[in-house]
């Protein structure tokens, strides 16, 4: 069973973060490029995150266009955070966006908390 499990939240249609997609790739994210497709960047922030962590981390999307479950609901009426949402062990972060590197910080932080 994953020791982290990385919820991304949004919408099917949704981008995969604040800023286009460019030849930079600042998010650390290669496969997806240039979609600049939520669901895309998903699959291969799953891809780096398997390779670089195995079973230890589990990569989950949640798509609320049709329904939005109750926690996330409860997230956004409280602190109202930019799509895609990121959560780590249910955690809410503030990054705001699919960034490999970024998420990579998060995890480790919960691996040392484990």
């Amino acid at each position: 069973m994953a020791e982290v499990t990385v919820e991304i939240v949004g919408l099917e249609e949704s981008e995969c973060g604040p800023f286009p997609c460019d030849e930079t790739r600042s998010c650390g994210l290669e496969t997806c490029y240039p979609s600049n497709n939520l669901i895309n960047a998903i699959s291969a922030l799953r891809d780096e995150l398997l390779d670089l962590y195995g079973d230890t981390v589990e990569v989950r999307m949640t798509l609320i266009d049709e329904e939005m479950p109750d926690y996330v609901r409860e997230i956004i009426e409280e602190r109202h955070p930019p799509i895609p949402i990121i959560l780590v062990n249910g955690r809410l972060t503030s990054i705001g966006r699919v960034s490999l590197d970024l998420i990579k910080e998060e995890i480790d932080y919960a691996l040392e908390e484990s």
